[in-house]
């Protein structure tokens, strides 16, 4: 399964809990202890077991563009069929 991470702008957050709500593996939660410049409680990645997969729901659904995705890159197919065939 591919593996990413989230970098999320907590200062631009408004709280809306979108991404929370539509993150696949459950990862983003609201930081309840403390509130931004602007009054909110931001989401905050919260992936202590690296269970994101970096498929950008979260980014897409945010309608204040908080988040930025990074994702691992896969090998690419001909390194996967060396690595079977001499496995």
């Amino acid at each position: 399964m591919a593996k990413g991470t989230i970098v999320i702008d907590q200062e631009r957050c408004k709280g809306c809990t979108l991404c929370t709500l539509f993150c696949p593996q459950h990862v983003i939660i609201m930081d309840e202890t403390r509130l931004n410049g602007k009054g909110y409680h931001p989401a905050l990645l919260s992936d202590a077991q690296g269970e994101c997969t970096g498929c950008a729901v979260c980014a897409v659904i945010c309608p204040d563009v908080c988040i930025s995705v990074y994702r691992e890159a896969l090998p690419k197919r001909r390194e996967v069929q060396e690595a079977i065939v001499h496995g």
